[in-house]
């Protein structure tokens, strides 16, 4: 496929280019990258003070919160600054459309790419939490959660870079969708409190931002790689990669038809 091509044609370029623009963006300050690293892990603790020692909100099946929690809000946060940031990316890249040749399509590859050392940072500080309260992940389903919300991201944000880059009121729009879908996602809920509902609880459990953070948790708390792709899921597993499959096969198209028009609009 023509865009893969382009991705592996210019990785260099786009992974230079990534790990400069994470490292500009606190350019400015004393602690420099520190803080792109520090904000959301105290976010993160802010969290678990809040709902572990203050409401006591208990795991499931008596596991400790801070284990239930956190890889659920790592993955959420992977996702959300991924989506967010690649969304517009091509108009923080505005130069590099108007005044250089420049395959548009890695643009939203470089924001994913430096969205990346905070999301590694915070799977690296989740698995360490787990681990201190003897919650072994299966790598194997880690390695494949991590995929599929990468494959995923890339498929949502080939539709959201063009529609935000011809209409900017839709970056805004979107981080109002993508507030809303928190909420609808068990990040910091538990899906086995809207258990009698069994409708509104099917149609979460095939929503793909459901898919990758449960699939995270799963992957600590049962520790078994048949929990997500076999069994009782297997169903969400196919509606995920159909979902994935259709957003990028669509996204892709728009984006091709779209960035013609690109550098009349920045």
């Amino acid at each position: 496929m023509e865009f893969l091509k382009t991705i592996i044609k210019h990785r260099k370029i786009a992974w230079q280019l990534g790990k400069n623009d994470f490292k500009n963006r606190f350019a400015n300050t004393s602690l420099g990258t520190i803080w792109g690293f520090l904000s959301p892990f105290i976010f993160m603790i802010m969290y678990v003070i809040v709902f572990q020692y203050i409401f006591v909100t208990p795991g499931p099946e008596g596991a400790p919160y801070v284990v239930w929690f956190m890889p659920g809000m790592a993955m959420w946060m992977c996702i959300n600054d991924g989506i967010i940031g690649a969304s517009s990316s091509i108009r923080a890249y505005s130069y590099l459309v108007k005044k250089v040749v420049f395959p548009v399509d890695i643009i939203p590859i470089i924001s994913l790419i430096s969205n990346a050392f905070v999301a590694l940072f915070l799977f690296v500080i989740a698995t360490v939490t787990c681990i201190a309260f003897h919650f072994i992940p299966n790598v194997l389903q880690v390695i494949y959660i991590i995929f599929s919300a990468y494959a995923f991201i890339i498929a949502f944000t080939r539709f959201t870079s063009a529609v935000a880059t011809l209409v900017p009121d839709f970056t805004n729009l979107l981080g109002i969708i993508m507030q809303l879908c928190f909420w609808f996602t068990p990040v910091v809920w538990n899906l086995s409190q809207i258990a009698s509902h069994q409708t509104i609880t099917r149609i979460i459990k095939a929503m793909p931002f459901t898919y990758l953070v449960t699939g995270l948790r799963d992957a600590f708390m049962n520790s078994s790689l048949g929990n997500i792709v076999t069994q009782s899921n297997f169903i969400y597993t196919i509606i995920f990669w159909i979902i994935t499959i259709i957003m990028f096969l669509w996204g892709n198209y728009i984006f091709k038809r779209s960035k013609k028009d690109f550098a009349d609009v920045l």
